[in-house]
């Protein structure tokens, strides 16, 4: 007799023992044992944090503060664009190296800003020097 002959008299009281149906859940069971040891993919690493940069302090410029519409005209001439927007009015004035926006609400500037701003506060008094004199 073969070997393959003696191993299948070995093993055929094990196979028989198994019931035909039986086979198939077996089957199955490994099947899911092996798609179930799986681990999960890692979580996406958390977006980073980017903090938003404090305003700078509103110091407003004191020889632009509370000036009338026609002051400021007469200072700096027509604005580059204006705009209105409910009660507030925005002037632009456009200098060679800077862009100055002065906010009226009322009659009177109540706020004014630089691009590019200054080093302590909304209004670089490089640029509204730079204004005066283009004037």
């Amino acid at each position: 007799m073969s070997a393959s002959g003696s191993a299948k008299r070995k093993f055929s009281p094990v196979l028989a023992a198994i019931a035909p149906g039986s086979a198939a859940v077996i089957a199955l069971l490994l099947f899911l044992a092996a798609c179930a040891a799986k681990p999960p993919p890692p979580p996406p690493p958390a977006a980073p944090v980017v903090p938003i940069p404090a305003a700078p302090p509103r110091i407003e410029p004191p020889s632009f503060t509370a000036l009338s519409p026609e002051a400021l005209r007469a200072r700096l001439g027509a604005p580059a664009f204006s705009r209105k927007d409910g009660p507030t009015e925005m002037w632009r004035y456009d200098a060679r190296a800077c862009r100055a926006f002065f906010f009226f609400t009322g009659n009177q500037v109540n706020h004014v800003e630089t691009i590019p701003r200054g080093p302590d506060n909304a209004a670089d008094p490089a640029c509204l020097t730079a204004l005066r004199k283009a004037s």
